[in-house]
């Protein structure tokens, strides 16, 4: 449902995320990954910051599950983005770090705790994932999308008892984009 909604408005959704400035949850993110270290940008979108880490000397792969987007996202980055699902993930020990912003919300909550045992394989020992959830308790519909909401106690007693992640920095935020300030964020950070 999630995937059929992007493919339609994959223009619109672009140019309204391209642009947003995700700099202070990027640092926070690459305060833990080393320099020049190997980054998967899972859900990527736009491919806002797949290109940022590149731009910034990392080793960037990323996917999205929307060819719409893989599409743009190509296009933005000149990076080769994989046609993918959370499901598909299938590396070992492979990165330093795994940015998943605003993309795992989009998973049914049953679903989270086996994406987070393939996300946690995917991760070098000390690796260390990025995820954003919408906060709050619900799973919804909107505008032809699902969410899946989080607050740090459902993250602690969904997501991470699945893995042996370890919960490192755990904050909520305004959204970012223009317009969107009443919107508000679960932001973690979590290290195998």
């Amino acid at each position: 449902m999630s995937i059929e909604f992007y493919d339609r408005h994959a223009d619109a959704f672009f140019a309204d995320t391209v642009c947003a400035d995700m700099g202070v949850p990027r640092a926070r993110f690459l305060a833990h990954v080393p320099a020049r270290g190997r980054i998967l940008d899972a859900g990527c979108g736009s491919g806002r910051d797949a290109k940022a880490f590149a731009k910034l000397g990392y080793e960037v792969e990323a996917f999205d599950a929307s060819p719409e987007m893989v599409r743009l996202a190509s296009s933005f980055t000149g990076l080769p983005i994989r046609l993918m699902t959370f499901e598909q993930i299938h590396w070992t020990a492979r990165f330093n770090g795994i940015w998943a912003s605003a993309s795992l919300l989009h998973a049914p909550r049953d679903h989270l705790p086996r994406i987070a045992q393939r996300l946690e394989q995917a991760l070098t020992d000390g690796g260390v994932l990025y995820a954003s959830f919408k906060h709050g308790e619900t799973e919804r519909e909107k505008d032809g999308r699902r969410f899946t909401d989080m607050t740090e106690a459902r993250l602690r007693a969904e997501f991470l008892p699945a893995t042996s992640l370890e919960l490192i920095e755990v904050w909520v935020s305004p959204d970012v984009r223009p317009g969107r300030s009443d919107e508000v964020w679960l932001n973690a950070i979590m290290r195998r």
